[in-house]
């Protein structure tokens, strides 16, 4: 299929416009993703329509926490990937086709993925286990037929799409969980082969356009998790972004091509959720680590528990529409 948002320029070669790279592509070769190609000066999708995963899940696992907590939402990814993170939990679905050049996937219509999930009891769907700006073509038909059927549309993404890919979809996107990877460009740059500016622009214009957003750190020893740095990115989140906002400081495990270091200490996880409150955030998780009373919700104003976690078994005490059973203070997101 041919790709919504790209420029042609002389001698066959394009411009990506998806993502915040805009790759320059000769005829013939393929963007940093590896998943669109320009074949005589145009650039078209090789994984539309071809999923490569489709599950039952969750949608604590995305994670969202505020988003119809208890529900469940059908997940979809193709394969490819625009970040290029040593330490990649979803390897041998995000990297496939840069290790080793193979784009696997079965053609499944957006009519199929819709029908999938209503037929399954899902709440939502969500575009996950890579960066879904890779398959955006099949994102929005798929959202697109999603809302129209009353189904929540959820991006987990790496926030580093165009402005235009953003606005493009939208309408119909609903809530996005943004990994927040770190907050120096140095990590971004040695770690992602990415910026960080561009992923915080776009948090911003995600609010600004009306959509959901919870943030994820994956906390990672000796790269991530210096305190001074945890402490700017809880400051940075209150103060530019709004303390409500739901951030999730999540366990690292060894993997991919990161395995020199060892899973991410507890005592490190409650550092970052102390500098979260500290910074007067109103929602703060860890993830995993079941177990921690952290990973349940609490009202802002009284304390009080509205919504338990333990892994993904939930028990929702909130009042119909999202508010504190005690004393009626609302709880922000989607309910």
């Amino acid at each position: 299929m041919e790709t919504l948002i790209y420029e042609k320029l002389s001698d066959k070669a394009v411009r990506c416009g998806i993502c915040r790279h805009a790759c320059v592509i000769q005829e013939g070769k393929r963007g940093r993703c590896h998943v669109r190609e320009n074949q005589d000066g145009r650039l078209l999708s090789l994984v539309y329509p071809r999923l490569i995963a489709k599950s039952i899940d969750p949608i604590e696992k995305k994670p969202i926490f505020h988003l119809k907590p208890g529900s469940f939402s059908y997940s979809i990814a193709t394969v490819g990937c625009n970040f290029k993170c040593v330490f990649c939990q979803n390897s041998e679905i995000a990297q496939m086709p840069a290790d080793s050049g193979m784009i696997q996937g079965a053609d499944t219509a957006p009519e199929k993925i819709v029908e999938e999930a209503l037929k399954a009891g899902c709440e939502s769907i969500s575009y996950t286990y890579t960066e879904p700006t890779v398959f955006f073509e099949l994102a929005l038909h798929t959202a697109r037929l999603a809302k129209e059927k009353g189904l929540y549309n959820i991006f987990v993404t790496n926030g580093y799409m165009s402005p235009q890919a953003l606005e493009m979809i939208s309408p119909w996107l609903d809530a996005a969980n943004v990994d927040l990877k770190a907050f120096t460009e140095e990590f971004y740059r040695t770690y992602c082969k990415a910026r960080l500016e561009p992923v915080k622009e776009n948090i911003r214009h995600m609010l600004d356009l009306g959509i959901f957003v919870e943030l994820t750190t994956l906390l990672i020893p000796g790269l991530n998790d210096d305190p001074k740095e945890l402490t700017a990115m809880a400051e940075y989140i209150a103060r530019d972004l709004g303390p409500e906002t739901p951030w999730h400081i999540s366990r690292f495990h060894p993997c991919y091509r990161l395995t020199d270091r060892p899973s991410t200490p507890v005592s490190s996880l409650m550092t970052a959720f102390e500098a979260g409150q500290n910074a007067g955030l109103y929602y703060v998780y860890t993830g995993n680590a079941p177990g921690l009373a952290s990973e349940n919700t609490f009202c802002r104003s009284c304390k009080a528990l509205l919504v338990k976690r333990q892994g993904y078994r939930v028990e929702n005490r909130l009042l119909p529409g999202g508010a504190c059973p005690e004393c009626k203070t609302p709880v922000h997101g989607i309910y």
